[in-house]
């Protein structure tokens, strides 16, 4: 073999392959040691290099992993990866090894006859039962869902509306777990109410237990935190409310805010028991434009934040009723989540994107990214969780998404981020809506046992999960 010949085959060997250094933030799946740079060749794909770290973390089952380089999910092979983002064969790679992602899959869909504005869920990991500790020991898993024909169901998982609430007078536009035993909704009817949910019969039952009166407008919005029995609200009369549920602790209602004498009356007349009413511990006043979400700080419950139509997320210091910081953003901002782990806040908006808000008074930048691909209003947000870097959307685009914040690309101005998978509405691929009624997804809720739960427009409750 001729000098040049061999010259041109070791550069092509070269080239062939690159060095990259494996690490990971997580510390369940950690190397034994750090191996420190390795060579691979460069048609490597995921599933090779999943191979390959699962020999080097000896598992005895093999877990799918995902690849993050330079903040971009590998999903060619290194060498398509070097070569579209222009980098050097002989740079050493630093890649991180995360647990893959399992595409959310359709499982199952429960009708209702309206559309369908909120959605929650119970399962033994969900917040509502570790809050409730020792005192619920059971395994139940079930859904609650709220909508616009004023109707609360809990749903279990065979499909079957296990419970029915009646109360609210008008549409019902937020309702969430407390504990078990225990349920709040907020309505176009501008009231809050508490529901006791009682499973020790053949057919579970709510019955109303208390009645919070405040808001002078639709409450849009609730945030739950059992162990401080508070409530969060937001309404679209600009307000938040503080309000706590406990009968005792909480004050009378402003007068003017109760029902009309009418109601009263035909209350009066009717068989019902009447139901405790009270007022809220605090009304916070500072937004100039409706409130479209509020949630408490998931790490100190004395902190909480809102999001408004006014473009601004406020911190609130929730023991003292004050605003300690407000950020301003360039859209509405219409739905609102915590991501503890990151330190940021998530907040979908008018203009289709998901921003990602640093909250600290010390933060340079308000928006530290943006999540790019609905092509409507985002409207609902729920973090993973069994993830600090993972949140689903819902949109009025008729899609929810999943993404994960540690997969970003750094354009002219801003860090961008895009969908990992996208959960279209399975009702619409088989059956196309009737005239008039669109996909629209008003709510979404993410529980690392029963998946990602989503009801819209389509009066559809979707239920998808990675198998």
């Amino acid at each position: 073999m001729s000098t040049t010949t061999t010259t041109t085959t070791a550069m092509t060997e070269r080239q062939s392959q690159v060095r990259i250094h494996l690490h990971t933030k997580s510390g369940d799946i950690q190397l034994p040691q750090d191996t420190g740079p390795i060579l691979v060749s460069t048609e490597l794909k995921r599933y090779q290099l999943s191979t390959l770290v699962n020999r080097l973390l000896e598992t005895t089952q093999p877990l799918p992993l995902e690849f993050l380089i330079n903040g971009q999910f590998l999903r060619t092979s290194l060498d398509e990866f070097l070569t579209r983002n222009g980098v050097s064969a002989e740079t050493t790679l630093s890649v991180e090894y995360v647990k893959a992602l399992i595409p959310p899959l359709y499982v199952t869909s429960y009708e209702h006859d309206d559309w369908i504005s909120s959605v929650d869920v119970l399962s033994p990991s969900s917040k509502p039962a570790r809050w409730a500790g020792k005192a619920y020991n059971g395994t139940t898993q079930q859904i609650l869902s709220g909508s616009y024909d004023g109707l609360l169901r809990v749903w279990n998982m065979s499909s079957e509306v296990v419970a029915t609430g009646s109360g609210h007078t008008a549409a019902v536009k937020a309702a969430k777990f407390l504990s078990p035993s225990q349920i709040v909704s907020s309505g176009l009817d501008r009231t809050i109410r508490l529901w006791k949910v009682d499973q020790t019969g053949a057919e579970a039952s709510l019955t109303p237990t208390l009645e919070l009166y405040g808001h002078k407008s639709s409450v849009d919005s609730l945030a739950v935190h059992a162990p401080s029995s508070r409530i969060l609200s937001a309404s679209s009369d600009k307000i938040i409310g503080i309000w706590s549920t406990k009968k005792a602790e909480a004050p009378e209602a402003d007068e003017t805010c109760l029902p009309s004498a009418r109601h009263a009356k035909k209350r009066k007349l009717s068989n019902a028991k009447p139901v405790t009413q009270r007022g809220p511990l605090s009304l916070l006043q500072g937004h100039h434009s409706p409130v479209s979400s509020v949630c408490f700080d998931e790490k100190d419950a004395t902190i909480g934040y809102s999001a408004s139509h006014d473009h601004t997320v406020k911190t609130w210091d929730l023991t003292t009723s004050t605003c300690v910081d407000t950020r301003t953003t360039a859209q509405s901002l219409l739905s609102l989540c915590h991501l503890p782990e990151a330190g940021l806040l998530a907040t979908g908006t008018s203009l289709r994107h998901i921003t990602l808000i640093d909250p600290r008074v010390s933060a340079t930048n308000i928006s530290a990214m943006t999540l790019r691909g609905h092509k409507n209003l985002v409207v609902s947000l729920s973090a993973d969780p069994s993830s600090s870097y993972q949140l689903v959307s819902g949109s009025h685009d008729g899609t929810c998404r999943v993404w994960d914040i540690r997969s970003v690309r750094n354009e002219a101005v801003e860090r961008v981020g895009e969908a990992v998978y996208v959960i279209e509405r399975e009702h619409a691929k088989v059956k196309q809506p009737p005239a008039g009624e669109g996909v629209k997804v008003f709510g979404v809720c993410w529980d690392r046992e029963v998946g990602i739960v989503s009801g819209g427009e389509d009066k559809v409750l979707q239920v998808n999960k990675g198998m």
